[in-house]
This record gives structure tokens, sequence and C-alpha cells, in this order.
């Protein structure tokens, strides 16, 4: 929490809030550690603050880090030719010394909001509202505010969106950190090969320093794709209350990064979201639709969790924006509702996507296998306006969901034909006693194994299942994953 202590205030002012020095300093410090201040312009900042103009139809919304002595503007729709203003007297400096969202209806009839040259100068900014963007360690960074010219109110629900946008500029920060470490410590490893490859090759023939080099440089290329891969795949699958989950992901290269990508997160209300997705190629290219589309989907669910919505939003994205090229994906998008009963709602749609399968052992024993694969759904990002179909069911105890990429079904038997879709559903029905999201993965792991030349293409594994009420008496059940971006001789578990 942000500790700050009140000044006496003059006649005719509210007090103002004074940050405590010391955790002053520790949030200057964490500003420091994100290396954000002028940086140039970064897309996925600028989404956020033109989603926030439109969702709370307001004229100015902006992204902020608050320095020292200084309001620094990430992202500013809206505010054109201003990139930071002084602190003092400040909008987002008092906002990130609040516990919770900052609103003031009128900044005319707010003495320390009165003096802002956003207020005072020609922009006159009559309303004001900002939500914190805090760290986990509770450092609050910045702000992400929206303005406008006139008076108004929001509510308790506008307040709660404002804060889901300043958790996703938090999580676009922490990507980009990861991302800056891993770059670093890249340069740094090849740095110290090249001083290595140097001193071998004053002692050796230049045929063998030659060989050594490449070596070097295959294993630098293989780390490479292998750190940015990590940073396109949630770092953890998520514990849902009554629900386990299991994924399992690897690619066909170790050089190249794969385009097929898993999520879970949650909405609100005890709702939770799950998609898995395949873009087209591989490398740089689809590394980059991969992380559009995975930080479009969560931010559209946030907006309108309608399965067929949020796909019509990444269409939308896909075909717009210039950083995709020309890139589509086939994706499922799923949404979790707890039932009273038990077990969960699920509705799912498909936008070209192989379609899933539900699974719950049948009274004889035998396992009992439905394909889930709503009709109608096209290609995301291929075609403007394309249609996407979802199917609504429910999940209950002992029952679940397995959701895979094409490069299952696409891996060759002994006999050199493709295990296809009906290979796969043969392959389900002779699952035999209690099945679960962990041994449906992992008996697909072992499928993939047993097959000659495994999976010639990436491949992603997503399973759901509700667990009966006896095996986990206490409600919580582990998430397990299985190898993140495995080379193909490591394909077991990490």
């Amino acid at each position: 929490m942000q500790q700050a202590s009140a000044t006496d205030p003059a006649p005719g002012r509210r007090p103002e809030l004074v940050p405590d020095p010391d955790v002053e300093a520790a949030r200057i410090a964490a500003v420091r550690r994100y290396d954000i201040l002028d940086t140039p312009p970064d897309g996925a900042f600028d989404r956020v603050a033109a989603m926030a103009a439109r969702l709370f139809d307001v004229p100015v919304a902006t992204v902020t880090i608050v320095d020292t002595d200084r309001i620094w503007f990430k992202a500013a729709h809206g505010l054109e030719g201003v990139a930071e203003i002084g602190r003092d007297p400040g909008l987002c400096g008092s906002a990130i010394l609040r516990d919770d969202t900052m609103v003031i209806p009128d900044t005319l009839k707010d003495p320390v909001a009165a003096d802002n040259p956003l207020v005072a100068g020609d922009m006159g900014v009559r309303f004001y509202a900002a939500a914190p963007i805090i760290t986990p360690e509770g450092h609050r960074l910045g702000t992400v505010n929206v303005l406008d010219t006139r008076p108004r109110s929001i509510t308790e629900e506008d307040t709660a969106t404002l804060a889901d946008l300043a958790a996703i500029v938090l999580d676009e920060m922490e990507l980009r950190l990861s991302a800056l470490r891993a770059l670093r410590d890249e340069q740094a490893r090849r740095e110290a090969e090249r001083r290595h490859a140097e001193a071998e090759r004053a002692r050796a023939e230049a045929e063998r320093a030659a060989r050594e080099k490449a070596e070097q440089d295959k294993a630098a290329i293989a780390a490479f794709a292998s750190t940015l891969q990590r940073t396109l795949l949630p770092p953890a699958l998520p514990v849902v209350p009554g629900l386990e989950l299991a994924c399992h992901y690897r690619t066909a290269s170790a050089h190249d990064v794969g385009g097929d990508f898993y999520d879970v997160f949650p909405l609100g209300g005890g709702r939770w979201a799950f998609v898995l997705g395949d873009v087209c190629g591989k490398g740089p290219e689809a590394a980059t639709v991969t992380a559009l589309a995975r930080h479009t989907l969560r931010t559209a669910a946030q907006i309108d969790d309608s399965p067929v919505a949020v796909l019509s939003a990444l269409n939308t994205m896909l075909l717009t924006d210039v950083t995709a090229g020309r890139r589509f994906c086939t994706v499922l998008f799923g949404l979790l509702e707890p039932r009273e009963d038990g077990g969960f709602t699920v509705t799912v749609a498909t936008g070209g996507h192989p379609p899933a399968y539900h699974v719950r052992p049948d009274d004889s024993g035998a396992v009992w296998v439905r394909t889930v694969h709503p009709k109608g759904g096209m290609l995301v990002g291929a075609f403007p306006q394309a249609p996407f179909a979802e199917t609504t069911f429910s999940l209950t105890a002992g029952e679940s969901l397995f959701l895979y990429t094409d490069g299952l079904i696409e891996a060759r038997t002994t006999e050199g034909a493709m295990l296809g879709e009906d290979g796969l559903t043969g392959f389900l029905h002779q699952r035999t006693g209690h099945v679960t999201a962990t041994s449906l993965v992992e008996d697909s792991i072992t499928l993939l194994a047993s097959l000659p030349d495994g999976a010639g293409d990436d491949v992603a594994l997503l399973a759901l299942s509700v667990p009966h009420p006896h095996t986990t008496p206490d409600g919580s059940v582990a998430a397990t994953a299985r190898t993140a971006a495995a080379a193909p001789e490591h394909f077991g578990q990490e």
C-alpha cells in the first residue's frame, strides 16, 4: 500500500497527500527497473489509451508514468504535442498516492486539480479519473487516465474497468521487461562466446574454429527462439476453483518460434476464459501475430466476453493492424461460468479451428466422446466481417474438455497416414478408467512419442476437467503444465 500523509491545507483547500520518503524512493526505483521512461511510442500502450477513450466516450485518455518531478506520457490519445508535464500541482501525482481509482467529477470545484495546467490551460479539462498502475510489490508506477472537457460522473463498474485497463498496462510492461532482460542476457552470452571463439581460433586451425563457431551460432539461435517462445505463452496455468487444468507445448524445431498459443485468464464474477490458437507460419512474424492475438483476446474479453464477439474483435484487429501483415490464425475461444449445482456452463466459439472433444466415462466404464465444433466459424484475420459460431454445453463432475492444434492430428502413423480427427477420436475412445485433464495430456504425449516421426508441426494441448467431489474434498485442484517450447528431443515433462 502507498503510504502518504496529509499536509495542513490553506483556507478553502482540501488536504494534499504527501508521499512517505522511503516508499517514494522504492517507487522510483521500481520505475527505473522497468526502464520505460522516455521510450519511443508503443502500439500496445497506444491501443490501451485509445480503448479507454472509446469505453468512456472521452476526448482524451492517457497512460502516464510518474517520475520524481514530472508526469511522462507513455501514450496520449487526443493530446497531441504533449510529452510530459510537471508533477506539481498534480492529477496523476495525487492519483498514485491513493488506494483506489481517483475520480474528480468537476475539476474547477477541486482546489488542487484547478491549478493543473491541463485544467487551467487551453484544454480546459473539467472531468478527470485515473487508476494507478500497481506492481505486484505494491509500487504505483503511474496511471491510466480519462479526461473530458465537461463535468460528469462514472459508475463503480466504470472505475473497475479503468482499473482493469491499468492492470493490462502492467502486463505489457512486464512482458516488455522480460524481453529486455532476455535480450541483454543473450547479448552478454553471445559476447562471451565471441571472445571464447577468438581465443580458440588463436590456438586451433581455421577450419576447426569455423566449425565450432557455426555450432555456437546454432545454439544461440535455439536459445533465442526458446526465450522468445516463452514470452508468448503464460508462465504458468492459473488455479481455477473446481477445475483441473493441464497443458503441453512443443515446437517442431528448436530454431524457429512457433505460432501455436494458449491462455487461461479470469474475467470477473467467477467466470474464466480459455483460448487455444494457431497462427499460420513460424518465426518472428508469427511471433508478432501471436503476441497481438493474445493481447487482443484478453482485452476484448474484458469489454464483451461473448466468445463470438471476442473472435470478431480479433478478426478486425488482425485485418487492420499493420504489424500482423497478411497472417491469419485459427482460434477456439471459450467462456466458463460456474454452476450452482457444481461444474461449469461452457460456451465455445470457433474460428476455423479443429474440433474440441467433450469426454466422459459412461455407465459401462467406457469413454463417451463428443466433438465440440460449431458449424460456420471461419479463419480469423482472413476476411472482413467473417462469421463465427458458438455452442453452449455443461461440463460436470468426471467430464473433460480436450483442445489441441493441428500438429497433433497431422502426425503420421506407422502406415504413413495422418492420425486425423478419426484417429484422435478412436484414441480417446480407448481411454479407460478415470479420465482427467492431466491424463488426457499425458496420454496424448505418449501417443505422439509412439509415432515413427513424432509430430512434424508445433503441438499445443490444453485440457480442462471437473473432478469428482470425493477426489478433491477441499475443492482445490492444481494446474499442471508440460514442456513449453520444447526441442524435439525433449518431449517429456519439464
